[in-house]
């Protein structure tokens, strides 16, 4: 159930056996979540976090006048809601954006393991951390780079996030999020998102049909996002 999870971690660093066992210890019940319904609010208190198995998911806020930012996507892998656990009330919420299967840890679990095994908080305390890096590269991007660039950034950091968790196929990735949806993560218009998408395939560097992306380039589309994958820290090293 949680080998996304442990090709995320151990992209970073190795796990023992005795951690795996820990962390499958403490999934202990899944949960099936449909297309755009709220895995969790802002406002909430929950009792427990998220690991998300299937699907795509993206944090959320909400305006005063009722209007909705999406602020970061996640894939399999992926803590969704691990700020819970420690700030106990969420200054989010988080939404299913496809079809999700997440499973849940009891925030008292979560508290032992942590206690117990301090390399594996180290682990979950990087992947929070990688979780920052990622917004302010997406803040980089939507204030300095050109729509054609955010957008390619966005494609290449997908690319490699996925690829960690065995989601790759033939420099491709099934990707469900409607042209509405990221018009809607990158502030634009939907018109306006189009004809960005169009730039990209007029350029050869993707191609984007039924629910897939497929990269045709990925060095000149790195190039031109100006894309540094540093800051997902994907070298394995104790940590």
């Amino acid at each position: 159930m949680i080998a996304p999870l442990l090709a995320n971690l151990e992209q970073r660093d190795r796990l023992s056996d005795a951690e795996k066992a820990s962390l499958r210890a403490i999934l202990t019940r899944e949960r099936r979540v449909a297309a755009q319904e709220d895995i969790v609010m802002e406002g909430d208190r929950p009792t427990t976090s998220s690991l998300l198995l299937e699907g795509f998911a993206a944090r959320y806020n909400m305006t005063g006048e009722g209007q909705r930012q999406l602020t970061s996507l996640h894939v399999p892998g992926e803590f969704i809601d691990l700020h819970a656990f420690l700030a106990k009330t969420m200054d989010h919420g988080i939404v299913a954006l496809s079809p999700c299967r997440i499973a849940m840890a009891e925030h008292s679990a979560m508290r032992d393991i942590t206690e117990r095994t301090p390399h594996v908080a180290r682990l979950l305390w990087l992947d929070t951390l990688i979780q920052g890096a990622i917004s302010r590269q997406w803040i980089v991007a939507m204030g300095r780079r050109s729509r054609a660039a955010h957008l390619s950034q966005i494609i290449c950091e997908l690319y490699m996030r996925l690829q960690i968790v065995d989601q790759i196929e033939d420099d491709s990735f099934h990707f469900p999020l409607s042209q509405l949806q990221m018009a809607d993560i990158m502030g634009l218009s939907l018109v306006h998102m189009n004809r960005v998408i169009q730039e990209l395939r007029a350029a050869g560097f993707i191609s984007w049909t039924r629910e897939r992306i497929a990269i045709h380039d990925w060095e000149r589309l790195k190039a031109f996002a100006g894309f540094d994958p540093t800051y997902l820290h994907l070298r394995s090293e104790p940590r």
